[in-house]
């Protein structure tokens, strides 16, 4: 189902669009007040992007480089070439140590790879321990969000999730309860974890390390209880060297939530005494999109949710809308590349307003990005007839300047004569919630041609 047809169920809704929409601005908010308490932000986001450009540009020497490293720092290195191998091996490790319970924190490659059906369907129970994440598997939805995966639920409805799943106690939605009740829960499925999944937020091919960002400590809990701990990357996490990892912490946590720093910030570098370590390189689809000179960029992204949480059309259309792992800006143009018919409406889901190119930590030329796609898209799939038509109109009508300008004079007339009933009847779905203004005596051609005959 394209994106307008996901989005007009979430837009059912209007209470729900409301608060999802002023949520996450709050959000943008708090990354705007951080970013401007660090000086040299910009130079700071400079530095990131030249530092993945350049990552990318040697990824095979840096990919071997981290292999070398976690080798020889007694850490088990595996390939894969996509989401099927991926599993295949995660599922053969907990295989080789008969490992029945895991526990996971927020990793968006085993969503991508969709490891967690693939393991349940093996008979494996698999229990993600990010809060949100949880909320999500109990509601058996997917993320709606890369850092707030359950920002699309309010607090009454995981009420009512616990007390079908958890047998908690009707609360009123009352966070503290729910929390305190989750981590009873959780620390029970830690304490009798067979093994531990996490992602990497960044991997340093000097040291053969990884570190894994969390603001709950669940990463560093089912790790370093549970006796074997598989990380799963996809091989765009690298970066060189680690000098250069301060910078990228500095701005994850400040543009995906406004705050100085992860909480935790945990690095792994060598499993502990009687303890297994592997990590799991994926590539899926990301060579094939390293190698598009227009799209290449995009693989700097580093999970920050920031251009989701500045997003206009995000914010009023829902994570789910995106049918997609990444939704948003970055997710419109990553999923382009895997299956261009499925996904041809989301670069079109923008108003390429360049907003999320603004707060983007690494300096991803996302609306650009997203500009080249409609390109593509327009010439390579089959475009719904009524738009195929307006765009031909309007193409012919912009080659005409007698004309234009005679449409241009009817509009001003409508806007500052018609009744704003008429304007905003149901036709026009924009005005249910927005107003134009007046329409101006003059038009800009008209004014700029009398102000230079003066």
């Amino acid at each position: 189902m394209s994106h307008p047809k996901l989005a007009s169920l979430f837009n059912q809704n209007e209470a729900r669009v409301d608060w999802h929409d002023k949520a996450l601005w709050f959000v943008r908010h708090k990354r705007d007040l951080a970013t401007h308490q660090v000086k040299g932000w910009e130079a700071l986001r400079d530095l990131g992007h030249h530092i993945k450009a350049h990552t990318l540009s040697n990824l095979d020497n840096y990919l071997i480089e981290f292999e070398k490293n976690a080798l020889e720092n007694g850490i088990q290195v595996h390939w894969a070439a996509n989401g099927d191998e991926h599993n295949k091996i995660v599922h053969q490790i907990l295989e080789e140590n008969q490992a029945k319970k895991i526990v996971k924190s927020k990793s968006m490659l085993t969503e991508e790879c969709h490891l967690n059906p693939f393991l349940e369907a093996k008979a494996i129970e698999v229990i993600d321990t990010d809060l949100g994440e949880r909320i999500v598997q109990l509601a058996k939805e997917p993320p709606s969000h890369i850092v707030l995966p359950a920002i699309h639920k309010n607090r009454h409805e995981v009420d009512a999730l616990f007390q079908e799943h958890l047998n908690t106690q009707p609360c009123d939605g009352d966070p503290q309860y729910l929390t305190h009740e989750a981590r009873k829960h959780l620390r029970e499925k830690f304490i009798k974890a067979d093994a531990a999944i996490t992602g990497v937020n960044f991997a340093i091919a000097e040291t053969g390390g990884f570190v894994v960002c969390t603001n709950e400590g669940n990463a560093d809990m089912g790790a370093h209880i549970a006796p074997v701990h598989i990380a799963c990357m996809g091989i765009e996490k690298l970066i060189p060297k680690q000098e250069h990892l301060g910078v990228f912490l500095r701005l994850l946590a400040r543009s995906a939530t406004g705050q100085p720093i992860t909480t935790y910030s945990s690095h792994f570098k060598r499993p502990a005494k009687g303890h297994k370590m592997h990590i799991v390189i994926v590539d899926n689809g990301r060579s094939e999109q390293l190698g598009r000179p227009d799209f290449r960029a995009s693989l700097h992204c580093i999970r920050c949710g920031a251009c989701m949480n500045t997003c206009p059309i995000y914010r009023r259309s829902g994570g789910h809308s995106y049918d997609a792992t990444i939704p948003g800006p970055i997710g419109s143009i990553l999923s382009p590349g895997k299956d261009l018919t499925k996904h041809s409406s989301l670069p079109f889901a923008s108003t390429l307003c360049g907003s999320c190119s603004d707060v983007c930590p690494v300096k991803i030329d996302i609306h650009s990005q997203l500009y080249k796609w409609r390109q593509i898209i327009t010439q390579n799939t089959k475009q719904p007839f009524i738009k195929k038509k307006s765009m031909v109109f309007m193409g012919k009508l912009f080659t005409k300047p007698t004309q234009f300008a005679r449409i241009g004079k009817i509009a001003r007339w409508s806007l500052r004569y018609l009744p704003k009933s008429i304007i905003n009847a149901r036709p026009n779905i924009w005005g249910k919630s927005r107003d134009l203004p007046n329409g101006p005596k003059q038009s800009f051609d008209e004014w700029y041609k009398e102000r230079t005959k003066k």
